[in-house]
């Protein structure tokens, strides 16, 4: 018999990482920096010379690299697209980041 699988909460994890928002930007994001309400930097998943195209809403997390068109609206979309993870993947880590269990 196969052990169940424990259901993600998406929308806990989503606004767990909102309550540290900035510190996940500083981390995933280094050569950032904040303007205004937004966290602007090179987009690392491309050759993004500058900062600028590559913007985060830290009131919402909603993210945009306007160079592009990518874009989400959630902490755990931008980890899977930072990190080139699928959405569970992205959200079953960024649990372990915040403390709420589950395995690393």
């Amino acid at each position: 018999m196969s052990t169940p699988i424990p259901r993600l909460d998406f929308d806990h994890i989503n606004r767990t990482a909102m309550n540290v928002l900035p510190s996940l930007l500083a981390r995933w994001l280094p050569d950032g920096r904040r303007q205004g309400h937004e966290w602007v930097a090179r987009n690392p998943r491309r050759g993004d010379r500058s900062p600028g195209s590559f913007k985060v809403n830290m009131n919402n997390c909603r993210w945009s690299d306007f160079a592009t068109g990518d874009r989400g609206g959630d902490p755990v979309s931008l980890a899977a697209y930072l990190f080139d993870l699928k959405q569970g993947e992205a959200a079953q880590r960024l649990a372990v980041m915040l403390g709420l269990g589950g395995e690393a």
